[in-house]
Formats: structure tokens, C-alpha cells, sequence
């Protein structure tokens, strides 16, 4: 099964990409579904379908043409589904404070819910075989980064805190409840969670497997937009994940360069040159802006031309290798970058801002780092085997 996740600031058009994406798949004969993530849900308006379908229709599979289905999880759905123990507890808690009955249900909606359940759903269609490929319409790039990180975080939880967790409140549990305000948790709601995490278990693995799994930036030719899918881009790389394209969405086309939008085309011309050297060698697509809003099959269909070639496949891993990772070994943290053809006379290493950039003769590539090597400064560099590898340490103060 393929995995190709849309990505991208809130408003740059990934859902309707990643629904003209699975319309072509679907016409390629994949068996395919394309699942929104995004708690704003827009997916069911991208395929224009209304009346009884926004009643939770779309909560389940909803197929919207041959080979061809849409699910927007219902984080409603998913508590009666899933979340069952673990919210009720949550919402008897607050009960105790004061909170209202409808209150305490909003706020028992934890963060990360949605995400874990698209999760799972991810998982039981792989054991099942019912998908080739599943296209995932993810929230804004701060929920995406949670997305990715989820399974990490929870592995990490379920092996050193939640046995311990567990068994300690069962000991405690009969004293602590006469003595506080509300009822300690249940072993049901533990073995809730048990339950969850066994159903997530091995999606990481899928996550980050270029072979299945691969991250499709969207973005705008705008300054603020690219900002953030540079960093998304950094980001996801930290966490194992492959970005094999980047898809600038809502270029002016040449009709469009006389008159008022004049400077809008230059200005979007030099940023676009800024996006192919900065996101080099992942593969840069261009869609134009079109006259009407891209609404339907037959409108998404249109778009999935503008975006792949004739007879082109979406499901294609454009990419496997990461441009860069990041390490940190011995107290030292180490970005290496892939440079097969460098020489080592020829690179030069130094540091603007919170990026790293790298000189190749007349090319130059520029590295975006994570918060915690952002003040750090390069102290030294080697080139082996096609492989650049930038030590970063903290300032000496003379």
C-alpha cells in the first residue's frame, strides 16, 4: 500500500491537490481513498457533494466514483468508536469541578485524537489489503508535525510510564478512592489504551518508509507561505519522513502578466527561483491559478492534468533518499547532506540565521534547522563517500 500525505499551511489548496490526486489514481485503475485529517473538514466540498453526506456519511468510506473513495474522520464517531473509556473518565473529572455536562465533553476532546484514529484506520486498511493507496488530506503544518511525531511519543509512553502507571493505581486505587474528590481510573480505562496502541502498532514504520510513504508539500510563490513549508520541510525530515515533492500551488500564469498583475509576476518569478534552489534536488511542480474554483470531479480532474503529465502516476516515489538528517552523537550534533558528485575542494560550509549553507561550486543549498541547533555554530566538516557531515557546537565566548 502507498501512503502520499499533502501537507502544507492552512489555505495554500492541498485538499483539492489531494483530491485531483486520487481522481487520477482511481483512473489509473488504483483502488483508492483520499482521507481528511484536517478538523476544518473540506474534502466533501472539494467532490461538490452535499445534502445527507455532511450527516457523517463521510465518516465511513464514502465512495464518489469508480475505485474511488473519501473518509473525513468524525472525531464525534471516533470517541463512540475508540476513545469510549477514556473519555467518559475524562469527562466524569471535570463533572467534579463545576464544568458542565456539554462543556466537559468539548474539553474531554484531547489533542491528537483525530490523528491517532487516521492512524489506526491507516493500519486496518493495510492488514486488510482494501486500498493501494491511501492520500492523506492533513490539518496545517503544526498538526501535521503532531501527526508525525504521535507514534514516537506513544511507543516511548506505553514501554516506560503507562506499565508502571497501571500498576501502581491498581494498588492505590481502593485507598485513593474514598480519600479524593473523584474516582481513580478504572483498569477498563487502561486496557483502553492497551487496546489503542496495539491497533497503531507498525504505522511508524510505514510513516517512515520512503518505499510506502511519501510527503507532498504544498505551497504558494509568497514569502510568509514558503517560510513555513521550509520549516515543515525541516521538520519532517527530522522525524524520518521523505518529502519526494514540493507543489507550489496558485502560480499567475503568463495571461495574467500585463496590467495589475504585473508585479505580482515578477515577485512570484524570483520566489520561485528561491523554491527550486532551496528545496533542490526534490522534484519542484508548478499549478497555475485557475479563472474558477475547483469544485467536482470534472474541475478535479482539470486540476490533476495541470499537476501530472499524460498518463502520468501519482503513486510513483519520486524520491527515497532524504536530502538531509540530522544527529546528534556524543554531545556533538552532526546535518548530513547527500552531495554524490562534490568534490571535496569545491564545498564551502558557513551560517546565516538560523540556516546552514552549503556551497558547491556555483550552487548553493540552503538547510533549515531545528530549534534546538539553531544558535549552534559549524565547527567542523568532512566529505566522504558522497556524504557531507557538518558538526555544530555551541559559541566559545572569548
Amino acid at each position: 500500500m502507498r501512503i502520499l500525505l499533502f501537507s502544507g499551511k492552512g489555505g495554500v489548496g492541498k485538499t483539492s491537490l489531494a483530491a485531483a490526486t486520487g481522481v487520477r489514481l482511481a483512473e489509473l485503475g488504483y483502488r483508492t481513498l483520499v482521507m481528511s485529517v484536517d478538523p476544518a473538514h473540506s474534502l466533501g466540498d472539494s467532490f461538490d457533494l452535499g445534502g445527507d453526506l455532511f450527516h457523517g456519511q463521510t465518516a465511513d468510506p464514502y465512495p464518489v466514483a469508480e475505485r474511488l473513495s473519501i473518509q473525513e474522520v468524525n472525531i464525534q464517531k471516533e470517541i463512540k468508536r475508540h476513545w469510549k473509556e477514556i473519555s467518559s473518565y475524562i469527562v466524569s473529572v471535570l463533572r467534579t469541578t463545576g464544568v458542565s455536562d456539554v462543556e466537559a465533553e468539548e474539553l474531554a476532546i484531547l489533542p491528537g485524537m483525530e490523528e491517532l484514529s487516521a492512524m489506526m484506520y491507516i493500519n486496518q486498511y493495510r492488514r486488510q489489503n482494501r486500498y493501494d493507496v491511501v492520500v492523506l488530506d492533513a490539518a496545517p503544518t503544526a498538526e501535521s508535525m503532531r501527526f508525525v511525531a504521535m507514534p514516537t511519543t506513544l511507543d516511548w509512553y506505553m514501554k516506560h510510564i503507562f506499565p508502571f502507571q497501571r500498576s501502581l493505581l491498581k494498588a492505590v486505587r481502593p485507598i485513593a478512592n474514598r480519600v479524593a474528590p473523584f474516582e481513580m481510573p478504572s483498569d477498563s480505562y487502561f486496557a483502553n489504551i492497551q487496546a489503542l496502541f496495539e491497533k497503531l502498532e507498525g504505522v511508524d514504520e510505514l510513516l517512515e518508509n520512503p518505499e510506502i510513504t511519501s510527503v507532498r508539500l504544498v505551497t504558494n510563490p509568497e514569502r510568509m507561505v514558503l517560510r513555513e513549508t521550509q520549516r515543515a520541510f525541516v521538520y519532517f525530515s527530522l522525524h524520518g519522513l521523505t518529502v519526494d515533492m514540493v507543489i507550489v500551488n496558485r502560480v499567475l500564469p503568463e495571461a495574467a502578466g500585463d496590467g495589475w498583475f504585473a508585479e505580482w509576476r515578477q515577485w512570484q518569478a524570483a520566489i520561485l527561483r528561491e523554491i527550486e534552489d532551496y528545496f533542490a534536488p526534490v522534484p519542484v511542480r508548478q499549478v497555475p491559478l485557475f479563472r474558477h474554483e475547483v469544485l467536482g470531479l470534472d474541475r478535479l480532474r482539470e486540476l490533476a492534468r495541470a499537476l501530472y503529465a499524460e498518463g502520468e502516476d501519482p503513486a510513483t516515489v519520486w524520491r527515497r533518499e532524504r536530502p538531509y538528517s540530522f544527529y546528534k552523537r556524543d554531545g556533538v550534533h552532526e546535518v548530513r547532506v547527500l552531495l554524490p558528485f562534490a568534490t571535496k575542494g569545491e564545498v564551502g560550509v558557513f551560517k546565516k540565521g538560523d540556516e546552514l549553507v552549503i556551497e558547491v561550486g556555483t550552487l548553493r543549498r540552503h538547510i533549515g534547522l531545528p530549534t534546538s541547533m539553531a544558535a549552534l555554530t559549524p565547527a567542523r566538516a568532512r566529505l566522504e563517500n558522497g556524504v557531507l557531515t557538518v558538526e555544530l557546537r555551541e559559541e566559545v565566548q572569548a
